[in-house]
């Protein structure tokens, strides 16, 4: 798995775009938490998307941080199984929130901690984790596989 991640306009979509032009794209927040299973299917790269819209929803609907948290985990793993099993990458963009500034709002602060929780989530299983800022990448991380 390949995370990117950063602030709004950072430049994500179009760095994934650029590096993955034979990707399929599939937002979370339209074709459900599980729709990256099409893509793999097909043995195409997905890169996943609308997690913001997509937790934003999820957090009106569940009132357990920790049950939805655990849901999100899940789901990360499935994909990292599919992953291995389908020979195939996959390529998540994911919000960076606040860079460290609190809402006002609970319902705020809910989703900002579930965005960061699921970033850090995301980055114990990524291959590398990409961050952006103004358009350019740096490697945060990398599993140097022998």
């Amino acid at each position: 798995m390949q995370l990117f991640i950063g602030g709004a306009c950072a430049g994500k979509r179009d760095l994934v775009a650029g590096r993955y032009p034979e990707a399929a794209w599939v937002a979370v927040d339209e074709a459900g938490l599980g729709g990256w299973r099409k893509c793999l299917a097909r043995s195409t790269t997905p890169v996943i998307t609308g997690w913001a819209d997509w937790l934003a929803t999820a957090l009106i609907e569940e009132p357990d941080d920790d049950r939805l948290r655990r849901r999100l985990t899940e789901e990360l793993d499935a994909l990292c199984r599919a992953e291995r099993d389908q020979g195939v990458e996959a390529v998540l963009i994911l919000p960076e929130m606040g860079r460290g500034i609190v809402p006002l709002e609970a319902r705020d602060r809910r989703l900002r901690d579930l965005a960061g929780w699921l970033a850090q989530d995301a980055a114990a299983r990524a291959r590398e984790t990409w961050y952006v800022r103004h358009g350019l990448a740096r490697c945060l991380h990398q599993v140097n596989s022998a």
